[in-house]
């Protein structure tokens, strides 16, 4: 999208949207500190059937061994679950559930499909109005059951209404779904859900602070930033402070799926020479920091730029790209 794109293909039916962010980059965080590529558990369930995966066992029966070691750095990591706007989100959602909670694991999804989403951007589309919004964000919530679960809400939405780039004539009913969807996805007992704040190179944290609020950030457990983005850890860290300080001391979530190089001055569309940032962890030394997360799938283009194919599906070039890149 202008601001976000993504995708999923993994147990079920998988849906077309990934992200890319927004905002073009500054320098001032490009090189402000490259979290090193690093092995290892997490609380969040991992999808054996992800792209990543899947082309990493192709990779290895053409005799591609050495890519095929390379891609495994995503294929081995947990990578969110987007299920797809416009088809009925249970069956995707359930069957993530449920290998999750075979496995005593967190399932990390992302619910997007609101009402005009993308501002017509690459990711255009989302429910075609308030009710069937309301329908699909119930089926989704009906599907994780009692699953531990870590939902982020409608990457790029609050800040839509806030840049202006979602025209006015929509804000209200925008507020008003977003925050039914927190209070839906919050009656499973076992969810947890972060609504999303954008970036810290989108506008200024004072300007979200009531627009977060008429969409329920006061019920949800935090707020989600840099999904699909390229801000170090570092910058994203110290933005989400002065927001969470202005929110009463809300807690956040960070996407590091492609931060490892911070962004490219100028591109925010499937910019080259990028890194995969810190593996997916709740251990982020920060305790208003709930997780580090990749919410963006490394490997899914943002969109038909810089040779990229369509927004959200696998590119396997630009995903091998972000493993070499990567210390470790």
């Amino acid at each position: 999208m202008t601001r976000l794109i993504r995708a999923f293909a993994a147990l079920a039916v998988l849906g077309l949207a990934a992200g890319c962010s927004s905002r073009a980059a500054s320098t001032s965080d490009v090189d402000a500190g490259k979290p090193a590529y690093a092995a290892g558990s997490s609380p969040f369930w991992v999808d054996p059937e992800g792209p990543a995966a899947r082309q990493a066992r192709l990779w290895q029966r053409q005799g591609r061994g050495k890519d095929a070691e390379l891609i495994r750095r995503i294929a081995d990591q947990p990578v969110a679950l987007w299920p797809a706007g416009g088809t009925d989100p249970a069956p995707t959602v359930k069957a993530a559930a449920s290998a999750a909670s075979r496995e005593g694991k967190t399932a990390v999804l992302v619910a997007y499909n609101i009402p005009h989403r993308d501002c017509g951007e690459h990711s255009a589309g989302g429910a075609a109005d308030g009710d069937a919004y309301r329908g699909w964000i119930g089926k989704f919530a009906d599907a994780l059951g009692e699953t531990a679960a870590l939902v982020v809400l409608e990457p790029d939405a609050v800040a839509h209404v806030v840049d202006g780039c979602t025209p006015g004539e929509y804000h209200a009913e925008r507020e008003q779904l977003l925050g039914e969807a927190v209070a839906r996805l919050k009656r499973q007992p076992n969810t947890k859900v972060y609504l999303d704040a954008g970036n810290a190179g989108w506008m200024e944290p004072a300007k979200l602070v009531e627009p977060l609020k008429q969409a329920g950030i006061e019920q949800a457990d935090g707020f989600a930033l840099n999904v699909s983005g390229f801000r170090t850890n570092e910058v994203t860290t110290e933005y989400g402070v002065r927001l969470a300080e202005a929110l009463g001391g809300k807690h956040f979530v960070v996407d590091t799926s492609r931060n490892g190089n911070g962004p490219l001055p100028g591109v925010w569309c499937n910019p080259p020479g990028r890194a995969l940032g810190t593996p997916p962890t709740t251990g982020t030394g920060e305790p208003i920091v709930d997780a580090f997360l990749w919410i963006k799938r490394p490997g899914e283009s943002d969109g038909t730029c810089e040779g990229g194919p369509a927004a959200g599906r696998w590119w396997p070039e630009y995903a091998l790209e972000l493993a070499r890149n990567t210390p470790g």
